[in-house]
């Protein structure tokens, strides 16, 4: 068993756990795709344990055992094909657009907020790439060599958090601004670029059931080599869409 905090500084919204980073400390320990589940807000500065039980790792609250998220491994095949890779120049000019840049659409987020600074947060931004589908977005990322292991390569923990907001900046895309929460990822990651690296972030909308929307996410180096790949499933709130600003990048209760 391990124990762990989520600091602060990884938060999505104000005071809950950033989910794409959460997701990916439940899956850091294991070898090839796997699939993160969160169950319920993910406290800041608190201990959580972690512990593998029957081939799940679970993260549970340390003061009273409640279940926060469990992640495993998974077989491949559930995982999206992506879209060609966009230009670096087609994805510059995405991202340059994305509402992210413009509106305080969720200020504290660790991936997605233009108010956190180089190194303190991801700032990940993501918007309509020209000529392409609509929903189908994209934006360079340069990772900062603090979120570096001691080879110079990014995090697997921070790759997960750099594709999580992209998803749900897809579905905002194609049919306008809304409250989701991230409720299950699936992420495959096949090289880890090193930090100070541009690479392009790309998302795109799948399909929606109900309150279901799930989302395709990609990370590809500037020739188009394809690195990492992830599939979303993203829970609307409400009966229907509402402003998003409450609630984007929130674990499921």
């Amino acid at each position: 068993m391990a124990k762990i905090t989520i600091a602060r500084q990884f938060r999505g919204p104000p005071n809950s756990g950033n989910g794409g980073y959460v997701c990916g400390m439940l899956a850091r320990d294991i070898d090839g795709p796997a699939t993160s589940v969160l169950r319920a807000p993910v406290p800041l500065d608190l201990r959580m344990d972690i512990r593998l039980e029957e081939g799940v790792y679970q993260m549970t609250a340390e003061a009273d055992g409640a279940l926060i998220g469990t992640g495993v491994t998974c077989e491949g095949a559930v995982l999206p094909n992506p879209p060609e890779a966009p230009s670096m120049r087609a994805a510059r000019g995405a991202g340059q657009r994305s509402p992210a840049l413009t509106e305080r659409i969720h200020p504290p987020c660790f991936t997605c907020s233009h108010e956190r600074e180089e190194g303190d947060g991801l700032r990940v931004f993501v918007g309509q790439i020209e000529g392409a589908p609509a929903g189908h977005v994209a934006g360079i990322w340069t990772p900062n060599m603090a979120f570096s292991d001691p080879q110079g390569l990014v995090t697997s923990q921070t790759i997960w958090a750099a594709l999580d907001c992209p998803g749900v900046f897809a579905w905002i895309a194609k049919e306008g601004r809304h409250g989701a929460l991230l409720g299950t990822m699936t992420c495959e990651i096949l090289r880890r670029p090193k930090c100070a690296e541009e690479v392009i972030v790309m998302a795109w909308p799948l399909d929606r059931e109900g309150r279901k929307e799930t989302a395709g996410v990609a990370l590809f180096a500037m020739n188009g080599e394809l690195l990492a790949r992830a599939h979303q499933v993203w829970i609307i709130m409400g009966s229907r869409p509402e402003p998003v600003a409450a609630h984007l990048d929130a674990v499921t209760a």
